[in-house]
């Protein structure tokens, strides 16, 4: 597989920035907090812009090219930090190629374009993706988003790839129908019956160019979820150990000790739901070989200021060096974290097979605003059945 050659990242424009000015610097910073070589930052910092098209050369004081579904003030873009122990971060970013089309049908063109004019650039197959066409991009495409990538920006040059498609593009009531053809298409004839009840099929992913495993991925969603449920939401054998994933929850959540301890009653996320995600490696067994449960923080606490407390305290049980986070904070921004919420807008607890589990906090770019902080509001237990 050939590398890109390499390129010197856009200029920023002090005066009067626009979004590919903010994007940019925003990930040559965070590339220094990960160790990025610098030449390799440029280049994934050109990589994004292009990408965004006629998007990027837009003034940061005009209004968001799109409603993005990407982050809370509509930025197509979102960074994360992917953290195991003993082991180097890895640094992640997530665009919108489409984010200025007219409706939903173009996006997804655009998208298209955007992902195949990448593959070429670094001999990417895209016959996975070739397979799912007509079914995530058909003419009166519906929902939030047509098509997303994301990057993992490896050093050399070469990232891995991944697609996140719309199982809704055909309408809500199809979603189901739809994830279950596209894991057909992809040999994984048995993997919807193995998965657990949802109440939407938000996200298929795809792992496109050099995995060691690459996955199929399918998310789903779970409102007024508790710790206990969230436990029996993995289907991966093996998957995480139990005691993991509600530590996991009750960290990220704010819901401090578990169901009959104190006489307290079980603590639900009922506000933005949870979500999960099933990876699938093997078409001989249809059994999932990965699970990731998501939380969406940013709901459940005062601040960022809480949402890195939280996250520090998750790192440090799971045995990772927890500083890098911060770094990583300070890079995207200046601003106290107090002054508002969502800078951490998702942490993740995810486990492959015979890997140790990982941490992955999703960091919003705040191109656009800052969504203002509230009283401190952790979850509402639930009502005892």
């Amino acid at each position: 597989m050939s590398a890109a050659p390499t390129s010197d990242a856009p200029a920023a424009n002090a005066d009067s920035p626009t979004l590919g000015d903010h994007i940019a610097r925003q990930l040559l910073r965070l590339g220094a907090v990960v160790g990025l070589k610098d030449a390799d930052a440029a280049l994934y910092a050109e990589l994004l812009v292009t990408s965004l098209g006629n998007a990027s050369q837009r003034l940061l004081s005009q209004p968001p090219p799109s409603p993005s579904f990407i982050s809370d003030d509509h930025t197509p873009v979102e960074f994360s930090l992917s953290l195991r122990p003993h082991a180097a971060p890895v640094l992640r970013v997530l665009a919108e190629p489409g984010c200025a089309a007219e409706d939903m049908a173009a996006n997804g063109h655009q998208g298209l374009l955007a992902i195949r004019d990448m593959a070429r650039r670094w001999d990417i197959s895209t016959a996975q993706l070739d397979r799912l066409e007509d079914l995530f991009f058909p003419p009166s495409a519906q929902g939030p988003l047509a098509l997303w990538y994301a990057l993992e920006l490896r050093p050399g040059g070469v990232p891995g790839m991944k697609i996140y498609l719309n199982p809704a593009a055909s309408g809500p009531q199809q979603a189901t129908a739809t994830v279950q053809k596209a894991l057909h298409r992809l040999g994984h004839r048995q993997a919807l019956a193995a998965l657990p009840d949802t109440a939407a099929y938000p996200f298929l992913a795809l792992d496109l160019g050099t995995w060691e495993a690459p996955r199929v991925k399918v998310y789903t969603t779970h409102p007024g979820l508790s710790a206990a449920e969230a436990c029996a939401l993995n289907r991966a054998q093996p998957g995480p150990a139990p005691a993991d994933i509600a530590a996991f929850f009750r960290i990220a959540a704010g819901a401090g000790l578990p169901a009959g301890v104190r006489n307290e009653p079980e603590t639900r996320l009922d506000r933005r739901p949870a979500l999960a995600c099933h990876s699938f490696t093997e078409q001989s067994t249809d059994r999932p070989s990965g699970f990731t449960l998501h939380i969406p923080v940013r709901d459940y606490v005062r601040d960022d200021d809480e949402s890195l407390t939280r996250a520090d305290a998750l790192l440090t049980h799971f045995g990772v060096d927890p500083s890098v986070l911060g770094d990583a904070l300070s890079a995207l921004t200046t601003r106290p974290l107090s002054d508002g919420v969502g800078l951490i807008s998702y942490l993740a607890l995810a486990h492959e097979r015979d890997r140790q589990p990982r941490i992955t906090a999703y960091l919003s770019s705040e191109a656009y605003a800052v969504r203002p902080g509230h009283g401190h509001t952790p979850p509402r237990p639930s009502t005892p059945p």
